[in-house]
């Protein structure tokens, strides 16, 4: 199986802008859960993080960007994290057949954040590392 990325969407409510992806990863969830719950898989594909507990209400402190908490956690599928003057990241695995899954990826973020580009030049060598 190959990855690919869906069309991201760019919404804005306010000053609340949301970007979602859907981006099909070539290995099954139990593989890429770590690429989003653990200090070193995020920061093989994303950024540099310092302190990940792993668990809902644990601590997350992005290196140069800031700390925040772990809003929602359930193993295997998902990892979400808010992140003062980042805003809400959330990572959601779901199963795509025997060797696949699909991320359903949300950013939520006030003022100006993260472009829709950035997030699909991320997922790009997220799927080209998977692929190896």
């Amino acid at each position: 199986m190959t990855g690919s990325i869906e069309q991201g969407i760019s919404q804005t409510h306010g000053d609340t802008h949301t970007l979602h992806f859907r981006v099909r990863l070539p290995a099954p969830m139990e593989a890429v859960w770590p690429a989003f719950s653990s200090a070193h898989g995020l920061g093989a594909w994303w950024i540099p993080v310092d302190v990940l507990e792993p668990r809902l209400g644990g601590l997350v402190a992005l290196r140069g960007v800031g700390s925040g908490r772990v809003t929602a956690w359930d193993v295997d599928r998902v990892a979400e994290y808010t992140v003062e003057g980042v805003g809400r990241i959330r990572f959601h695995l779901e199963r795509d057949g025997e060797t696949g899954a699909v991320l359903r990826f949300t950013h939520e973020f006030q003022g100006r954040g993260e472009s829709e580009s950035r997030w699909r030049s991320r997922f790009e060598s997220l799927v080209e590392m998977l692929e190896k």
